[in-house]
């Protein structure tokens, strides 16, 4: 297939890499040291699933300069979403589908608006996985899936084309019958890994084992659950269990990228996540008090660590 990925990093430059590997023509979408480090060097990846060494990849941060594909991934953080839906514009074709591998539940209608139900698919990534340093990819554990589908669930050609393209890559792919309540399902621990490791600084292991941020993490996600709910997700009666036992069954080690965004002074996706959260539940009338704790108590280091800053 050919496919263009637009946000090389951790979740685009780890699954990229694993489809051009397996033959596919794909092209990194990136910029400044990253984008002349693959230039120069190519693409690495380093994962307990198998390292990686693509000497050479294309690349470029002009996608007017690739053509039609059949596949757009979306990968970039989310303050930068609207920026990428239209740099997509010249990578349509006839039956090309633009799909989000980004963080949030508001990605996939940005691309809707702009391209469109015919050019828009809906997806989830779950992987741990940055920039190590420029042309380096770096894969924390072995989570690493994609979950998406057409956003009515039908089995398209192109669904089942690009589902076969990332099977054949040794990807763990799911085609969905629901992406929104996948979406969501994501959401929910995202928010509530993103929050958590974020505040405390720490990474889940210990944030798990204390009772008092342990009871705070669980609020956290429960709000968020009681929102998704009232949004229209379709989540079981014990999904709040299910979730705490996949975080409980994460490594100990495990940090959100929005923590290692905090501890390198980077913008954060927190407007996105906790503020979401905060925002729909003041829409909806859910009291949603650890979410709002969580964004007040991280919002000054939205845009970046303030000259203020005392850590």
């Amino acid at each position: 297939m050919k496919i263009a990925v637009i946000g090389s990093g951790g979740v685009g430059g780890y699954f990229g890499a694993r489809l051009a590997a397996a033959g596919n023509e794909v092209t990194f979408v990136a910029r400044g040291a990253h984008l002349e480090a693959m230039q120069l060097n190519g693409l690495k990846v380093h994962s307990a699933l198998g390292d990686l060494h693509l000497k050479k990849v294309n690349c470029t941060n002009d996608t007017s300069t690739i053509g039609p594909v059949d596949i757009v991934m979306i990968a970039v953080k989310l303050w930068s979403t609207d920026e990428a839906v239209e740099a997509a514009r010249p990578l349509i074709g006839p039956g090309t589908a633009v799909i989000s591998f980004q963080n949030g539940i508001i990605a996939a209608d940005a691309v809707l608006r702009v391209h469109g139900k015919e050019h828009t698919m809906g997806g989830v990534a779950n992987i741990a996985a940055l920039i190590e340093e420029p042309g380096v990819i770096r894969h924390n554990g072995t989570m690493a899936a994609l979950f998406f589908s057409e956003l009515d669930g039908t089995r398209s050609k192109r669904a089942e084309a690009f589902y076969d393209a990332c099977a054949a890559a040794g990807i763990n792919t799911v085609l969905v019958d629901d992406i929104h309540t996948a979406i969501w399902a994501k959401f929910i621990r995202l928010v509530t890994m993103s929050s958590m490791t974020a505040l405390c600084r720490m990474p889940v292991g210990p944030i798990r084992e204390d009772p008092d941020t342990r009871a705070l993490l669980q609020q956290v996600m429960s709000e968020v659950v009681t929102v998704a709910i009232a949004k229209g997700a379709k989540l079981e009666s014990d999904t709040i269990e299910k979730q705490m036992a996949v975080v409980d069954g994460y490594p100990p080690t495990m940090v959100a990228s929005m923590c290692g965004d905090l501890r390198r002074g980077n913008r954060l996706e927190l407007p996105w996540l906790a503020g979401t959260v905060v925002e729909l539940g003041k829409e909806l009338g859910i009291p949603t008090p650890a979410n709002q704790f969580v964004y007040a108590a991280l919002k000054l280091y939205a845009n970046g660590r303030p000259e203020q800053a005392q850590i």
